[in-house]
């Protein structure tokens, strides 16, 4: 079972992960489906879920779900190698072009030497892959005092230096 945890340690996960099992569970738990599943029966979920997610895969295209951003209420980007590097890019489209505000989750083959680098893109939640110390995961956000570029996080270290010293940005 994976663990879920964001910046602070563990967080529970109310969530279902719509499968052949859950497809017919009661409309009143937070439902996490594949995008296929949400373009397929969109509809039909609005009506019957209050709270709904979706699984974007590594192909996926953000874009098909930014203009249902309103009734979503977690995004889930699937890592299935350590090594597909895609769920990077996915998360700071739907952070930086596409206003995603609500919760963004990194799912799969999750690592702890990948949590300082998921945040900086934009992810808030983290499903560690299984094996995967919580205690030794939440400290890799703080693996780095300092960074050089900007991301979703926090803009470029030359822009905060001045911004501090009271010189113009």
């Amino acid at each position: 079972m994976h663990m879920l945890i964001d910046r602070n340690g563990h967080v529970p996960d109310a969530w279902v992960r719509l499968s052949a099992d859950t497809a017919d569970m009661s409309v009143d738990v937070p439902m996490l489906m594949p995008l296929a599943e949400w373009r397929a029966n969109r509809d039909r979920w609005l009506a019957r879920a209050p709270r709904l997610g979706v699984l974007l895969g590594p192909a996926d295209d953000p874009a098909e779900i930014a203009s249902d951003f309103g009734a979503l209420s977690l995004i889930a980007v699937d890592f299935p190698s350590f090594t597909d590097g895609r769920g990077y890019s996915t998360a700071r489209l739907l952070r930086e072009r596409y206003g995603w505000r609500g919760e963004l989750r990194a799912v799969g083959e999750v690592l702890r030497d990948q949590l300082f680098l998921l945040a900086r893109c934009g992810f808030d939640t983290f499903a560690l892959a299984d094996g995967q110390p919580m205690d030794e995961a939440v400290a890799a956000f703080s693996d780095f005092s300092e960074t050089y570029q900007s991301a979703v996080d926090r803009g470029p270290l030359f822009a905060r230096r001045g911004a501090t010293s009271g010189e113009p940005a």
